[in-house]
């Protein structure tokens, strides 16, 4: 049986400032797709998403809608009562007849995995976790077709990887835009590419987009390669002179000006689409061979009369060439590390040793170093003229319109102030601007946010090639996979461990480092005489039977969290069996809670035994 057309957009055209955005668009979204969306910023991927919605009005075509239908829209700004709990906020995006106590019961189930507090007032959250609550109260309200744009930004690895599972588990239509690939293969089923003003679908889902596009594209390479060939043969009939035969070959003489427009145009396009950012290699100064040690380092903060551990004696040394991916939990410490890093804050205890002639290029995930009410042309200029100087001893220089240009920018828009760019936009002039003086040390923090692929592949590229030091905070998996070689990772507490690779070796390596521990562990419980290590702090008989029966406990409270997980993303439960949802999810969150308990145990036990 056929699915429902939920939505239709029908040869739909719209316009902005008399430049046309879409061009006789055509898409229809059906029960169950789970689609992403995906384009160049400023293809017109959040104008999509509104016509769908039926927030903006087409400047010609039709929009179809199957009556009684729900949409819900994940937006990128969002509204909101400051003195309203997070509770509250989320549970505002129902009507008041569908505010049950089941979906009171639903909407804690949400929040808790994104990281909030359902306690707290909207008016406190920072702009992350206000993103965060949003998402939240769109998934509450289980729409027929849910609309996410751009859902993974300031989530960490737990929470993407909960919504992976929530969105896998989606009853409803799903049409989502994110920049983060491995996300996109996760939930997508079908892509919408938008190019040239239309949509071209992939039926195979975004692991097989990117193999599919250059397919695609390789197609209108030779077919502009045979219109070209054509109008040559074309042009070479008009040479024999045109006069004589006027009236009878008018029509063809018609069709040649029709074939040049076409192929104008179509170049225009396709050059348009293959234009990329374009900038010579990272250029760096040397640095000392140690770049930045950490000895002892204690740091910490207080919060509702508690001390909460950021680092607990912590060394780390980092050296010149080091690519380090930094990833944790919300609120791990991953901030306060970058900070103390670059100077911005002081340990609690312990030393900092930071080398003399280091250099930092620091992209702020908050843009906090872009000024609104600045043009882009002041934003690369700052101390005036009309030239961006490249590198620390400003070495070269370039015209900032053609440094713009390089950045993909209009240079019709030098003039125009920051505060009118899109996010990506913004993720890109911030780019451009560190790009052009990348230091000897360079920390970006989530710089993928908002960046279309194109700008991710060059970012990744340039990167590559960067012989600096780089330090790297992202939640993007595939990102961290294709840039670092380490990977520090805030497990919370104050714990903080390394691993050699990737984000996928980091991975690997943590599923097997409880089982790896607790052999160890067994093989070194009756060392000989002159093996034995002497401890400062022995463990009591009663820690050491407590050590021994920690793993089994901590791999027993994993598997009862991941079924509860299971159980409470069936989207019925709480209709079917209200008084079980409510027990299991009481359930969840102990367990999380004893887990958690039950890891930082096992860590301090095993500390203390060394």
């Amino acid at each position: 049986m056929a699915e429902a057309v939920l939505v239709s957009l029908e040869d739909i055209s719209v316009k902005f400032g008399g430049k046309p955005l879409f061009i006789n668009l055509k898409m229809h979204i059906l029960e169950g797709d789970k689609i992403c969306l995906v384009g160049r910023n400023g293809a017109g991927k959040s104008t999509l998403m509104r016509l769908i919605m039926g927030e903006l009005e087409q400047d010609s075509g039709t929009r179809f809608c199957l009556p009684g239908i729900t949409i819900g829209y994940l937006a990128q700004n969002v509204e909101f009562n400051a003195a309203d709990s997070i509770h509250q906020f989320v549970m505002s995006g129902l009507a008041d007849d569908k505010r049950s106590e089941d979906k009171h019961h639903l909407a804690d189930i949400v929040i808790s995995p994104l990281g909030l507090d359902a306690n707290a007032a909207m008016g406190t959250l920072s702009g992350g976790q206000r993103r965060r609550a949003a998402l939240a109260r769109s998934l509450i309200t289980e729409p027929d077709v849910l609309l996410l744009d751009e859902p993974t930004n300031h989530l960490d690895l737990g929470g993407i990887e909960w919504l992976e599972k929530y969105l896998g588990n989606y009853r409803g239509a799903l049409v989502c835009v994110s920049h983060d690939r491995a996300f996109l293969a996760a939930i997508s089923k079908k892509v919408f590419w938008i190019d040239k003003g239309m949509i071209r679908t992939c039926p195979t889902g975004y692991k097989g987009f990117e193999d599919w596009a250059e397919m695609m594209v390789e197609q209108e390479a030779r077919e502009l390669q045979n219109m070209k060939k054509k109008l040559a043969a074309e042009v070479d009939w008009t040479q024999g002179g045109v006069s004589g035969r006027r009236k009878r070959n008018q029509r063809r003489l018609n069709e040649l000006f029709k074939l040049r427009d076409k192929l104008k145009a179509d170049k225009a396009a396709y050059n348009q689409r293959m234009q990329s950012v374009n900038i010579d290699s990272l250029s760096t100064t040397q640095a000392s061979k140690i770049i930045v040690e950490f000895k002892h380092v204690h740091k910490g903060f207080s919060h509702d009369g508690k001390n909460i551990p950021i680092l607990k004696d912590f060394n780390l040394r980092i050296m010149r060439g080091d690519r380090i991916g930094i990833l944790g939990k919300n609120g791990s410490g991953k901030s306060t590390f970058i900070k103390l890093l670059i100077g911005e804050s002081k340990a609690d205890q312990g030393r900092i040793f930071r080398a003399k002639n280091i250099e930092i290029a620091y992209f702020d995930q908050n843009r906090s170093f872009l000024n609104p009410d600045k043009t882009l042309w002041d934003t690369l200029c700052p101390d005036g003229g009309d030239h961006v100087f490249l590198g620390s001893e400003k070495q070269r220089s370039i015209h900032v319109c053609g440094y713009l240009k390089d950045f993909m920018f209009d240079p019709k828009i030098a003039r125009a102030r920051v505060s009118t760019l899109s996010g990506g936009q913004q993720n890109r002039l911030m780019l451009a601007k560190i790009l052009a003086n990348p230091g000897n040390v360079m920390i970006l923090d989530e710089p993928t946010n908002d960046l279309d692929m194109d700008t991710l592949d060059m970012l990744q590229e340039l990167l590559s090639e960067y012989k600096g030091t780089l330090l790297i905070v992202s939640h993007d998996r595939d990102f961290l996979d294709r840039t670092v070689t380490e990977i520090l990772a805030f497990e919370g507490d104050g714990i903080v461990e390394g691993y050699i690779g990737g984000y996928s070796d980091y991975v690997a390596k943590k599923k097997i480092a409880l089982p790896k521990r607790s052999s160890e562990k067994k093989t070194a419980a009756s060392p000989t005489a002159e093996t034995k290590p002497i401890s400062k702090n022995p463990l009591s008989g009663k820690e050491r039977h407590e050590l021994e029966k920690l793993p089994q406990k901590i791999q027993a409270l994993e598997k009862e969290v991941e079924a509860l997980r299971v159980k409470l993303l069936d989207v019925d439960l709480y209709i079917k069996n209200p008084e079980g949802f409510d027990i299991s999810s009481r359930r969840f969150a102990e367990a999380q809670h004893e887990l958690e308990q039950a890891e930082s145990r096992w860590l301090e036990l095993e500390e203390k035994k060394l």
